[in-house]
């Protein structure tokens, strides 16, 4: 029964380290959607985004609400690196069938949502994102 237990905690705690988006990929996601600034709020594409990622309210929502508010949050590099990564660990294997999700599908994911890395809309932004990731 413990092998058991012990072999569910290990499998939960590699997904979630597997489903971590690195910094390097993070730093590079934050330069393509704000040069890295708390730019504020405005309206893209018919729906409010919000700070160093432009994070969207289902963005925000799907990342557990950190802060006050969507824009409190998205205009605080702390608080929107938090949604960003507690985003990804919800759905960075979402499109990878199980394997260690790339900066690709954390970018692309950022970009087209849990799905993203499946749509080929999003291969533009991976490849902005892929030009400061190297």
């Amino acid at each position: 029964m413990f092998k058991i237990f012990a072999v569910g905690i290990f499998l939960t705690l590699a997904v979630a380290v597997f489903a971590d988006i690195d910094n390097k990929c993070l730093g590079c996601i934050c330069k393509v959607e704000s040069n890295c600034q708390p730019i504020g709020c405005h309206m893209d594409r018919g729906s409010l985004s919000c700070g160093y990622y432009q994070i969207k309210q289902s963005y925000w929502t799907d990342c557990g609400r950190p802060g006050s508010s969507l824009a409190e949050c998205g205009n605080n590099k702390a608080c929107s690196d938090e949604c960003v990564h507690a985003y990804m660990k919800r759905y960075g294997t979402y499109c990878t069938g199980g394997r260690a999700p790339t900066c690709e599908d954390y970018a692309r994911i950022h970009n087209g949502g849990p799905n993203g890395c499946k749509e080929s809309a999003t291969i533009p932004y991976w490849n902005k994102v892929k030009a400061c990731y190297g």
